[in-house]
């Protein structure tokens, strides 16, 4: 396996946990509250998950250019 790709899946797999974390979590309080509030933490999670999407992304970019430790350059 590519030593690109074995770095790739640690992203992908956080990424997928902490999307189905906020999913599951909002979700419990969807069921427990009424009105307004169902619509609004309804959308915390897809904001949440695009967000996290955009980062893995950004990630997995970064990881295909060669730059797997970003921080050495600061």
């Amino acid at each position: 396996m590519n030593a690109h790709k074995k770095k790739i899946i640690a992203p992908i797999i956080i990424t997928a946990i902490l999307i189905l974390y906020y999913i599951t979590y909002f979700g419990f309080l969807i069921s427990l509250l009424n009105g307004i509030w169902k619509y609004v933490l309804g959308i915390i999670p897809l904001v949440l998950s695009g967000i996290m999407i955009y980062v893995c992304i950004e990630r997995i970019n970064e990881i295909k250019k060669g730059e797997e430790d970003d921080i050495s350059k600061y």
